[in-house]
């Protein structure tokens, strides 16, 4: 548990009008901030900020509240998201309550792997927009899907290299350790026991093209990789694999860039696959989100919950499609 001195820093840092300011566009209003409700769709503003009382109230919606509050409304963060997102923000260390040696070490593990991926997604986005081989194979690919450079760009789309091993050398000589490279699915390890140096290490996701799998808070979970070659022996599309950040029965893609647009309409559109995730919100159609080939589970209708009690089912129309959406 995060600790009460940490959140009593929280509250006494953390200025409201600088934190609702990096969402909403706010003018000056005698003491207060004024600007239009993120909430609903207004033409007049009527979402007032109090610097001096540190609260705010949404006059269309009848929302209000403090800082924490602000942030679990309008980025669907729990409590202690909504606490840890400000300590980055303000740079305040995060002290936790006592835990077992146990506690710590998974907590230690789980943020090691949440740290490759994060670092994984920002290579791969580098190799698409640096790289000759990104540029001309990954890029294009995109580009050739419809995708706009600001939309590739706010999904954090990359590319992996054809090559064995390229990414696991470059996070190797990053620092990054070659355990949270294989628990997070990233490097495959083919171990010879018998004589270790002879084991082999190579890329999950040589050849694809990468989308990168978000949280509900925007931590990097994990991968789904799309082959550019017809190779018969090769998955089109290929996941990360289970691991203790990425659950794929409790994920649902796109939903970091739709929760808002899923609160403000009350209701989600359930699409089949990346592709459609991202066509459909750059044409404009924000509260999407795909569960990318698995069948609707329990917990990604609960994540759904917290948004709208409303699903709008749009499957292929093919057979497939017809099964899944029943």
């Amino acid at each position: 548990m995060i600790s009460k001195l940490t959140i009593d820093q929280v509250y006494e840092t953390a200025r409201l009008e600088e934190v609702i300011g990096d969402f909403v566009q706010l003018k000056k209003s005698g003491s207060n901030f004024k600007g239009l409700s993120p909430f609903t769709d207004e033409r007049s503003p009527s979402f007032m900020v109090s610097p001096v009382k540190q609260i705010w109230k949404d006059f269309s919606s009848g929302k209000g509240g403090n800082v924490v509050a602000f942030l679990m409304e309008h980025e669907h963060f729990t409590y202690p998201e909504a606490i840890k997102y400000l300590a980055r923000k303000y740079n305040i260390e995060i002290e936790e309550t006592e835990r077992t040696d146990a506690e710590k070490e998974l907590a230690d593990e789980r943020e090691s792997m949440y740290l490759v991926s994060e670092y994984a997604q920002k290579y791969f986005e580098n190799i698409l927009w640096r790289e000759e081989l990104g540029k001309a194979i990954g890029l294009s690919y995109f580009k050739e899907r419809g995708f706009t450079e600001e939309i590739i760009r706010k999904f954090g789309l990359g590319y992996c290299l054809d090559q064995w091993e390229a990414f696991t050398r470059k996070a190797l000589g990053d620092g990054y350790k070659e355990e949270f490279l294989v628990k997070t699915g990233l490097t495959i390890l083919k171990e010879n026991k018998e004589n270790p140096s002879l084991s082999k290490r190579f890329d999950r996701f040589k050849g694809r093209v990468m989308f990168p799998i978000h949280s509900m808070s925007g931590r990097v979970l994990g991968f789904g990789g799309r082959i550019l070659v017809n190779d018969k022996k090769a998955a089109k599309y290929l996941n990360s694999p289970e691991s203790d950040i990425y659950h794929k029965s409790k994920v649902l893609y796109g939903i970091y860039f739709a929760k808002q647009a899923i609160a403000k309409e009350d209701n989600c559109y359930l699409v089949e696959g990346y592709t459609d995730v991202i066509q459909l919100y750059q044409s404009g159609i924000h509260n999407v989100v795909s569960s990318s080939g698995t069948a609707l589970t329990p917990e990604q209708i609960r994540l759904i919950n917290r948004l709208s009690a409303n699903i709008t089912v749009l499957f292929d129309g093919d057979a497939a499609g017809l099964r899944a959406s029943l």
